[in-house]
């Protein structure tokens, strides 16, 4: 009988797709997913340090695993994986003794040879080695769960250093992925019948090809674009200052590039922003965003804030609220400021905003912005959108869902054999968090 696995994913995209990597390496090394960890033979969690609450789940995860196996009497073998493993390494095991391997992010392709070994070994096993691997994976390897949306990583790691975000520290220097490879990913997705694309980078629009020079993000779009059966392109994240003309030339003239960018600003403050090193102003984003607007009218933007960094005052919190309301960002992803070990915040700069202040300034912000995506859906009351459909409810499956071009989440009734087309929908009840309607006219296979 074949040797069952179980992948938990905390964090963000770039996690879910390492998480379909390592699926795809076990199932060549033998191992069969399940959906519980009754009957694992082995449990993968992934994690993310980005927020200090994704850390805290590991260790209650690693609890519930430990109360299965007193209660069971069998205990799978524990593999922890992702940011934190690469952070702390060692250290996790002296913080929990059911941890048989612990995996940096950059060894993603050991996870088998690993496992075999961990079967005889006498102690625990870490690899968090650096230098960092290339950003390069075997094509046809990785376990896609999506049938509709597929995830290509171009870029690994960053060079940024601001000084709140600790991924310079886990994933390692900016490493970017072929444009030859990347294609041919592209070109296998569409070929297994995805329709959508969503390209992965920690600032995505800094591309620049290694084996073409003369390829920019901008070149590698043109070139996505040019993929027979792709139909929808995504990517995440860009960094503001790297939205240059050309590249808001290129969303312009490509149709497959979806009308949503999630552009993240971090704070309305041009002097917290000056503190995070983030190399743009207020006064930058905000003209970017006329830009943006002016070049492609109905654009959705959506963003990430933090809210009680170090040294921020009520004035420059307002700043954040002011920023919002002149933005009317269509979604927003919104923390409290956590000291991430070894960034430059963390060494250099007090967490002098109390716990209490930080949990007032989130509660109003996310007030501000539920009012203003509730606006927004509202204001498409009656019209008729094009509708991606990527998922089925298991219990109801005449119960879909899907998104518009601008990432905004549309549900409906529909016949589940529409999964992966487009259907045009008319918008008859909104919310703060999604639309509902009716289908207007049949499924196709390309947009409507």
């Amino acid at each position: 009988m074949a040797r069952k696995y179980l992948i938990e994913t905390y964090g963000c995209q770039m996690n879910v797709h390492d998480s379909e990597r390592m699926a795809g390496l076990l199932e060549q090394a033998g191992f069969e997913a399940t959906d519980t960890d009754d009957d694992a033979d082995l449990v993968v969690i992934n994690t993310c340090s980005v927020r200090e609450r994704a850390e805290e789940k590991l260790y209650t995860r690693l609890g519930d695993i430990k109360g299965l196996a007193s209660r069971t009497g069998r205990a799978p073998m524990v593999a922890v994986t992702g940011c934190v493993a690469q952070q702390e390494g060692g250290q996790i095991l002296a913080k929990s003794k059911l941890v048989d391997i612990v995996l940096g992010t950059q060894r993603v392709k050991m996870l088998p040879v690993l496992v075999a070994q961990a079967t005889t070994a006498d102690e625990p096993l870490v690899d968090i080695a650096t230098p960092y691997d290339e950003p390069t994976f075997p094509l046809g390897l990785t376990r896609r769960e999506d049938p509709v949306k597929g995830y290509v990583t171009i870029i690994e790691g960053c060079n940024d250093y601001c000084t709140y975000c600790v991924v310079p520290y886990t994933r390692g220097h900016e490493r970017m992925r072929a444009r030859a490879e990347i294609v041919r990913e592209v070109e296998e997705l569409a070929a297994s019948g995805r329709r959508e694309i969503q390209l992965l980078g920690q600032i995505v629009n800094h591309y620049q090809a290694p084996d073409d020079p003369a390829c920019d993000f901008a070149g590698l779009l043109a070139a996505v674009h040019d993929v027979p059966g792709i139909e929808r392109i995504r990517f995440a994240s860009p960094h503001p200052r790297h939205c240059s003309d050309r590249f808001i030339e290129t969303l312009q003239r490509l149709p497959k590039v979806c009308r949503h960018l999630h552009l993240p600003v971090q704070s309305g403050s041009s002097r917290i922003l000056k503190a995070m090193r983030r190399r743009h102003t207020r006064e930058d984003y905000l003209a970017l965003v006329d830009k943006l607007r002016a070049a492609l009218p109905g654009i959705q933007l959506s963003t990430d804030m933090i809210v009680g960094f170090p040294g921020e005052t009520v004035q420059d919190f307002d700043a954040t609220l002011t920023l919002t309301e002149a933005v009317r960002f269509h979604s927003m992803f919104s923390f409290k400021y956590s000291p991430r070990p070894n960034t430059l915040a963390a060494r250099r700069l007090a967490d002098d905003v109390t716990e209490e202040e930080k949990t007032r300034r989130i509660m109003v912000l996310q007030a501000r912005q539920k009012a203003i995506q509730a606006e927004l859906h509202a204001a498409a009351m009656g019209r008729t959108v094009d509708v991606l459909v990527d998922t089925s409810s298991r219990r109801r499956p005449w119960e879909l869902a899907g998104r518009t071009s601008g990432n905004t989440v549309v549900n409906f009734p529909g016949d589940a054999a529409w999964l992966g087309r487009f259907v045009p929908v008319t918008i008859e009840r909104t919310g703060a968090f999604g639309v509902w309607g009716q289908p207007a006219g049949p499924a196709q296979e390309r947009p409507c």
